[in-house]
């Protein structure tokens, strides 16, 4: 693997685990942007049942967790445990391998209702964390 590489960010492979709930991953978990990169990251987290469930009486609740890097405003992480996640974690695959920024998200008009809008519309970081690392997104 190439040594820059091994050190910033890892190749944007999203990866899900079919479980119940399921869940996903594609990018940085906070420890590793924490560990590896420079400057400030936003975690925003949003926590909600789906509308889908809420008409059906289902208790069934969705976990988003988003990391972006400040300094660069690159999206780093996305991270979900919920209905569909492996679904919609392949688009934000692709998202993070085109180097998306949060503006770029911001910009996008959600699909409603649907649990995928959730990650256009996260407005305000749950949390401000500084990294430890030298080094910055690739």
């Amino acid at each position: 693997m190439c040594h820059v590489l091994k050190h910033c960010i890892p190749l944007q492979v999203p990866s899900a685990v079919f479980c119940q709930p399921p869940l996903a991953t594609v990018g940085m978990t906070e420890e590793e942007a924490i560990q590896k990169l420079s400057g400030e990251i936003d975690v925003y987290v949003s926590r909600f049942r789906p509308m889908r469930n809420t008409l059906s009486g289902r208790d069934e609740k969705t976990l988003m967790k988003m990391l972006v890097h400040v300094p660069t405003d690159r999206v780093i992480g996305c991270h979900m445990v919920g209905p569909d996640a492996a679904e919609i974690m392949q688009g934000l695959g692709v998202a993070l391998k085109c180097k998306a920024t949060k503006e770029q998200f911001d910009s996008c008009v959600g699909i409603h209702p649907s649990a995928a809008e959730e990650w256009v519309t996260m407005s305000a970081p749950a949390r401000r964390v500084l990294g430890q690392g030298r080094h910055q997104p690739v």
